[in-house]
């Protein structure tokens, strides 16, 4: 069963709005860009895009000083983070923070 991305995008921001979530990472095709800025522009919600390839994009949005903080890492692509900007980001979506832990360890042990 495939399921609408827009659905899905629509979902993520009604968690942001009920306050479950202070972050979303939302990855999409480039095509909806426009509806997803016209929405953000309409309602009010900050946001932070970056192109991942000629087809994708990532989309930042939440709370505007968690959108502030990925806009100074400013790194467009996930795999450029540094360990501790993986788990500050893994923090602030709400990924358990043990797994976080565990996951900064073994970034940490590939860079000695």
């Amino acid at each position: 069963m495939k399921v609408c991305p827009m659905k899905v995008f629509n979902h993520h921001v009604y968690e942001y709005r009920k306050g479950l979530r202070n972050l979303i990472l939302y990855t999409t095709n480039i095509e909806e860009l426009p509806i997803i800025e016209n929405r953000f522009e309409h309602i009010k919600i900050t946001y932070q895009t970056y192109k991942i390839s000629n087809t994708k994009i990532n989309v930042f949005f939440g709370d505007p000083d968690c959108v502030k903080i990925i806009q100074e890492i400013n790194k467009p692509k996930l795999n450029e983070f540094t360990p501790e900007e993986d788990f500050i980001l893994g923090s602030m979506l709400g990924y358990c923070r043990k797994q976080q832990c565990t996951r900064y360890l073994k970034l940490r042990s590939k860079i000695k």
